[in-house]
């Protein structure tokens, strides 16, 4: 290519080169800028001599000189409204309620199967239908993602759609542990999973400005699901026995997918590529993605304890099991506050500042609240601030992996993240009601531990941001 462009007449040539000034031509060709050394979110679109498909939401950030290369998608192009993107909201929205807010329901499972079907079993023994429901949601990330990236969100909500609805309905009709574990603590997670992806994934192609209201809005579901849920399906087993209850919950999600099917779609078309297991593996070549799948997992690790043992603690303590009953309602509405404001500050100071702020909040209450709460009014305002500290972290960690990914490469990218805190939330609960049992039913080693992860967790978001901007205290980032 070079010698192609090179004048034929050498004398033009050596004219040509003269009226250069002297030190550009003494220089030679410019070397194009060292893809390692720019930071990830703040990167200017690639130059052409570059890959040219890459498109890094950091050239969001900065204007580059010569516009992004031709075919490359900018996400400053994305529209931040329209009908096609706020339906896409709602329909995220649907999602959420149905497979996060489901999940959130955890702890009224935990307490009723500890009392009915299961009562045979120690605490940790149950916990692990709870835990396996939250590590099939998340770990079929890199799968779900990559079936993302390649076939685009329709086909992945329909079989979704089935699997979550299918393995509810027998959850129905189990009476057995291995039952409850295959039905809801494979089947229904599995289809929660492949509808979760889509939604998520979607959302980035739509806005970028707004992207954390719009994520925060989206998250808002999971609250309200997590209020609805919990409150329907023990008046309904109160009412109507496990069985319907079940059954009916099933048939709502049925219909609020009805709906997501219809208006979820991708403003990118999908781009097939081979199935490659570097694929899923070259994220983790990156320090600050690391950083934050790490930061992310020790936050994991603590943060689904209180939300599935609350009840227990509470009854433990002497509480009413009608009042402790409503304690994942109470926490899941104030996390409805949690996933929508700080999705909002977020756009305005700075995603990762936002996320830092709620993890630590989130620590301290565990550590200085929940710790000493032995009473009933002490443990419902627990329920509330935990509810609202803890919820941001499921609308601003999308947002956090996008602000450092290729957007093309988004799927796969937010399924690496999500697979690996998988693991936190298998052994989460199990560990904690093994530290119960080493404590004889004392709460305190479960309280510190999961206190002491969500702080570790928030220390090492504090580590990703300090490798991306330095020690910018104020910046925006």
């Amino acid at each position: 290519m070079y010698l192609t462009t090179m004048p034929s007449n050498l004398s033009t040539w050596t004219s040509s080169l003269k009226d250069k000034p002297e030190s550009t031509a003494l220089q030679g060709p410019e070397k194009a800028p060292d893809p390692v050394h720019s930071r990830t979110e703040a990167r200017i679109l690639p130059d052409v001599g570059q890959e040219q498909l890459n498109d890094l939401e950091k050239g969001a950030a900065a204007e580059p000189q010569n516009g992004p290369p031709p075919g490359a998608f900018d996400p400053r192009q994305n529209p931040d409204g329209g009908a096609k993107a706020w339906l896409c909201v709602l329909g995220g929205f649907c999602v959420l309620f149905c497979s996060f807010g489901w999940i959130n329901t955890i702890g009224v499972f935990q307490n009723y199967y500890q009392t009915h079907q299961l009562a045979e079993y120690s605490p940790s023994t149950v916990s692990w239908v709870s835990s396996l429901e939250t590590f099939f949601m998340f770990a079929g990330g890199p799968i779900i993602g990559k079936l993302y990236d390649n076939y685009g969100p329709r086909w992945l909500l329909i079989v979704g759609t089935f699997l979550h609805v299918f393995g509810l309905m027998m959850t129905s009709l189990a009476t057995e542990y291995y039952q409850f574990i295959l039905a809801q603590g494979i089947c229904s997670p599995i289809g929660a999973s492949a509808i979760f992806y889509p939604a998520m994934s979607t959302i980035t192609t739509w806005f970028f400005q707004k992207r954390g209201a719009a994520f925060g809005i989206m998250a808002a579901g999971s609250s309200l699901g997590g209020v609805i849920f919990p409150i329907m399906v023990q008046r309904l087993i109160y009412e109507v026995g496990f069985g319907w209850s079940m059954r009916i919950a099933a048939f709502l999600i049925l219909s609020l997918m009805i709906i997501a099917n219809l208006t979820i779609t991708s403003r990118i078309p999908p781009v097939k590529k081979p199935w490659k297991l570097v694929d899923f593996l070259a994220p983790l070549a990156e320090l600050p993605f690391d950083l934050v799948t790490l930061g992310c997992f020790l936050f994991f690790l603590g943060m689904f304890l209180p939300i599935n043992y609350i009840i227990l603690e509470a009854t433990s303590y002497g509480m009413r099991e009608s009042l402790a009953q409503y304690l994942p309602a109470i926490l899941n509405a104030a996390s409805l506050f949690g996933r929508t404001l700080p999705g909002y500050f977020a756009d305005k100071l700075g995603r990762f500042n936002m996320m830092i702020i709620m993890c630590f909040f989130t620590a301290i209450l565990v550590l200085a609240m929940w710790i000493p709460s032995t009473g009933n009014a002490p443990i419902i305002v627990f329920s509330a601030l935990y509810g609202f500290g803890s919820g941001a972290f499921v609308s601003l960690a999308p947002s956090l992996i996008a602000q450092i990914s290729d957007v093309r490469q988004i799927g796969v990218r937010t399924g690496s993240l999500f697979a690996i805190i998988a693991i936190a939330a298998l052994i989460s609960n199990p560990i904690g009601g093994a530290i119960l049992q080493r404590w004889d039913g004392k709460w305190t080693g479960l309280q510190a531990f999961a206190g002491v992860m969500t702080f570790a967790g928030a220390c090492v978001l504090v580590m990703a941001r300090i490798r991306l901007v330095g020690w910018k205290v104020t910046a925006k980032f």
